[in-house]
């Protein structure tokens, strides 16, 4: 499914194997040229460890049997699987006169954001990329930018087996907490329920950075 929405094209995915999705946001990337449209991509990830570009192998304790795919995003190692909302902003930064860090502080604050709107108190950190709520991590945030242009992205839990996550350290952290959303609501959400709600803070935040 596709849609336009203020300059964006909004593509959701549905649940996809991490491997076709990454081959597909660089092709995508590597073909686009100055008049291609931004795209945002939404997608649940089939159980996978995707470890960056910096990433240690220490960091993987126990992986077997979830697959590690070595990746060129930035950061170190994280998990992805079904429950979890993973936006990948597909942004040409050079049109939009943005920088890498003006990119990663939009996504935190639209996390903060859509979270706020469930009355759950969330913050980032300087020194580590993602959102925080009570010490523990609901948010994992890699980009990679080629040729001007962002791809990877950005990572939520909402309802998601969070086991796996013992399995390593999460972003490079020994001991760092993973949470999620449905920890703190008592309705039953699912990653369905919060796209709607989550895209209109980030369009509404990416908006003025087109500007």
């Amino acid at each position: 499914m596709s849609s336009p929405t203020h300059n964006f094209i909004i593509r959701d995915l549905g649940l996809q194997s991490y491997e076709g999705v990454w081959q597909n946001m660089r092709a995508y990337t590597d073909t686009r040229t100055k008049e291609t449209a931004d795209e945002i991509w939404l997608v649940e990830h089939l159980p996978v460890f995707t470890q960056g570009q910096a990433g240690k192998p220490e960091h993987l304790l126990n992986p077997d049997p979830i697959p590690v795919v070595a990746t060129d995003r930035g950061g170190q190692v994280t998990y992805h699987g079904p429950g979890q909302l993973v936006v990948y902003p597909l942004l040409n930064l050079r049109r939009l006169k943005l920088g890498v860090r003006d990119l990663v502080t939009c996504l935190e604050n639209s996390v903060i954001e859509f979270l706020g709107g469930y009355a759950i108190e969330a913050g980032a950190k300087a020194d580590a990329p993602g959102v925080y709520v009570e010490g523990k991590k609901i948010a994992s945030l890699g980009l990679r930018v080629r040729k001007g242009c962002s791809y990877h992205g950005l990572a939520i839990n909402i309802q998601m087996d969070l086991q796996p996550f013992l399995k390593i350290n999460p972003c490079g952290y020994q001991g760092l907490e993973m949470t999620q959303l449905q920890s703190y609501v008592e309705d039953d959400v699912r990653v369905k329920t919060v796209i709607e709600p989550f895209m209109q803070v980030l369009i509404r935040n990416l908006q003025p950075l087109k500007n």
